[in-house]
């Protein structure tokens, strides 16, 4: 019901807020000294500019209405320059979202059975530890230490320039041995809080009357922590899967410019720093509506997940 003024309250204040960052042609025409005052302004009228903000909006909006991205200020298609890095960018993410669930699920679980334990003190701390450093250091770090110290990987990009450069002359050995840096640091960017996040959620429905009466009956520990217990904790981690998805197109922005990967976040900050509206608009709207259509997704699956959400 709220989805489409939610949408168009989004793109609305993104426009309205990008245009208040700086003028796109004041910044590609600075360093050119043969172009005066009077040129820039029919620049500004060429890119429709010169119009008011509302006028400006109504026009993209009815643009996009009809599936029309725009073309980037530097030239070229916008719909082309997102899909040219979507692969990149996709790559990425599902390998780093799936790595650290079928790593994060497990640890939290057993964390939370040995609660207060040794186990968990040490799961719980180093999980604390990887919340807070920031991506950006992990990225600079791996880098560091297994690009240019130890030459075990690539330092960035997503293939060899120079195809005689291929690992073992093979196009995808290259590209995967570019990728593991990248999504390594990613899975472990996204891995400490999707463990923080199982622990809690199993810790209180561990505290559950038919957890007790489950262990009372004679099921198996595996039985009860997993057809029960599991089930029962996956709405909270839904909820992360979900909002997760919702920037899947978006890409990661910080990783993808530390490692110079060509994907859609990459894309978006190189474009911001020019001030490329028609390209700042375009992802703000796939991240816009890929979230609306996550959040609908999740409420769905709560469904299916708890029936006691279902009878509600």
């Amino acid at each position: 019901m709220f989805l489409v003024p939610v949408f168009f309250g989004i793109t609305l204040l993104v426009f309205s807020i990008e245009r208040l960052a700086g003028d796109p042609v004041q910044l590609y025409t600075a360093l050119n000294p043969h172009i005066n005052e009077a040129q820039r302004q029919l620049l500004r009228q060429s890119l429709h500019l010169d119009q008011p903000i509302h006028i400006q909006y109504l026009s993209w909006l009815s643009d996009l209405l009809s599936l029309n991205l725009g073309f980037s200020y530097s030239g070229g298609s916008v719909a082309v320059l997102i899909s040219q890095r979507l692969w990149a960018t996709l790559e990425l993410q599902l390998i780093g979202l799936t790595l650290s669930l079928i790593i994060a699920i497990p640890i939290g679980i057993l964390s939370a059975r040995k609660r207060y334990s040794v186990l968990d003190v040490t799961i719980t701390s180093s999980s604390l530890v990887g919340t807070s450093i920031p991506i950006f250091f992990l990225g600079v770090a791996a880098i560091l230490i297994f690009g240019y110290n130890l030459h075990w990987f690539p330092s960035g990009g997503f293939q060899s320039s120079d195809p005689s450069r291929y690992l073992y002359h093979n196009l995808l050995l290259d590209q995967a041995w570019h990728l593991f840096l990248p999504a390594t640091v990613y899975t472990f960017a996204i891995l400490a809080p999707v463990v923080l996040l199982v622990r809690s959620s199993m810790l209180e429905v561990l505290r559950q009357d038919y957890i007790l009466a489950g262990r009372a009956s004679g099921l198996s520990e595996r039985s009860v922590m997993y057809k029960h217990g599991l089930r029962n904790a996956l709405i909270p981690i839904v909820t992360y899967v979900g909002l997760y998805f919702g920037g899947l197109l978006a890409g990661a922005p910080v990783t993808e410019t530390v490692f110079n990967w060509p994907g859609v976040g990459k894309l978006f900050v190189d474009y911001t720093t020019q001030l490329d509206f028609p390209v700042i608009q375009a992802v703000v709207v796939i991240i816009t509506l890929m979230t609306l259509v996550a959040n609908l997704v999740t409420d769905v699956t709560y469904a299916y997940i708890d029936p006691r959400i279902r009878l509600e």
